[in-house]
């Protein structure tokens, strides 16, 4: 059986883990969404979150998009190349429903994956 848990080691922390994202990413977008990745060597993806105040004005709405964020990579990780993912929220994130929000990471990180995979 798979590990599907969401430990400190699957996320990305510091400065220098997302300014490596960001220095030479592989790209996959939406109008609400963006994802960055780039290869790592840790064996397993790992996962950066940017909500920023600008787009969502309450933390609860932020803290909802990062929950189900945190909640879809815990349940895909398995599927996933070997990829540190920033993931960046655009304005107009807040009107999709969960279900919405759900089925766009889901399509998102398909298309990340076939960047990966060829």
């Amino acid at each position: 059986m798979v590990k599907q848990t969401f430990p400190r080691e699957l996320r990305l922390l510091t400065p220098e883990d997302f300014q490596n994202v960001f220095a030479k990413p592989v790209r996959a977008a939406s109008p609400q969404l963006t994802l960055l990745a780039r290869i790592n060597d840790c064996g397993h993806p790992r996962l950066g979150l940017a909500v920023p105040k600008k787009v969502l004005k309450r933390a609860v709405w932020r803290n909802r998009i990062k929950r189900l964020l945190r909640e879809n990579f815990r349940l895909k990780q398995s599927e996933l190349p070997n990829v540190d993912i920033v993931v960046i929220a655009k304005s107009g994130i807040g009107k999709l429903s969960n279900e919405e929000l759900q089925k766009l990471i889901d399509s998102l990180w398909r298309k990340l994956t076939r960047r990966y995979n060829g």
